[in-house]
């Protein structure tokens, strides 16, 4: 039996993400527990799921950020929020940390490389990147006509959305489809992916070389 893993989830709003991990983890088929659970926004009801399950929460409260840029408009600080977000995530002593609909950018610490997840509601290389979140992908998945779309589970780097894959998983787009429907048929595919990606780290199962992840098997561990 694989020793449980803590997790700390980041989340932005309602945690269907957060509720799909607790789910597994419950269902005795998802070596975890979570230990914390960080919110950008205060009413995210993400946060009421972890209270009901008796589980530590913070807020990091990214309106509280700002700075000026050059022309002195205000613009997120990143840097000084992810200051924040580290003593808070690093005093929980997480063995990995999954970002469940997180909509900051989290500029990562060393003593955090590799162990920070984020899943992503389309096939990356494609749809992803900058501004390419939520609905935004499902519109546009829709808008470009292709056949396949899904889910992809990666590591996080410091750069949106291009860190190493650990799994992908891919569903069909029909020609009436509405973004809701296709955002309805990733989720059953986000569902499964993320779950499986947890317990594959938690296996020790994952090797990330370079940008590529091997996903070794349980004789070789």
């Amino acid at each position: 039996m694989t020793k449980p893993i803590r997790l700390a989830v980041l989340l932005s709003g309602g945690g269907t993400t957060l509720e799909n991990i607790f789910e597994h983890i419950e269902t005795r088929d998802l070596p975890a527990e979570v230990a914390l659970v960080v919110s950008s926004k205060p009413d995210a009801f993400g946060l009421e799921r972890a209270r009901r399950r008796g589980i530590d929460s913070a807020v990091v409260e990214s309106a509280k950020f700002r700075k000026r840029n050059d022309v002195g408009c205000l613009i997120p600080d990143w840097e000084s929020m992810s200051h924040e977000l580290t003593n808070v995530i690093l005093a929980a002593k997480p063995d990995l940390v999954c970002l469940a609909g997180f909509m900051c950018m989290y500029i990562l610490p060393p003593e955090l490389t590799g162990k920070v997840m984020n899943i992503h509601p389309a096939l990356i290389p494609a749809f992803c990147g900058k501004g390419m979140y939520g609905h935004h992908v499902h519109e546009a998945v829709a808008a470009a006509g292709v056949k396949i779309t899904g889910c992809t589970v990666h590591f996080v780097t410091n750069e949106y959305d291009a860190g190493p894959i650990i799994l992908q998983k891919c569903c069909p787009v029909l020609f009436n489809d509405t973004p809701d429907e296709i955002a309805a048929r990733v989720f059953e595919q986000e569902c499964e992916a993320y779950p499986e990606a947890i317990r594959l780290f938690a296996e020790d199962r994952l090797e990330i070389c370079g940008n590529r992840v091997r996903v070794t098997t349980l004789e070789k561990k």
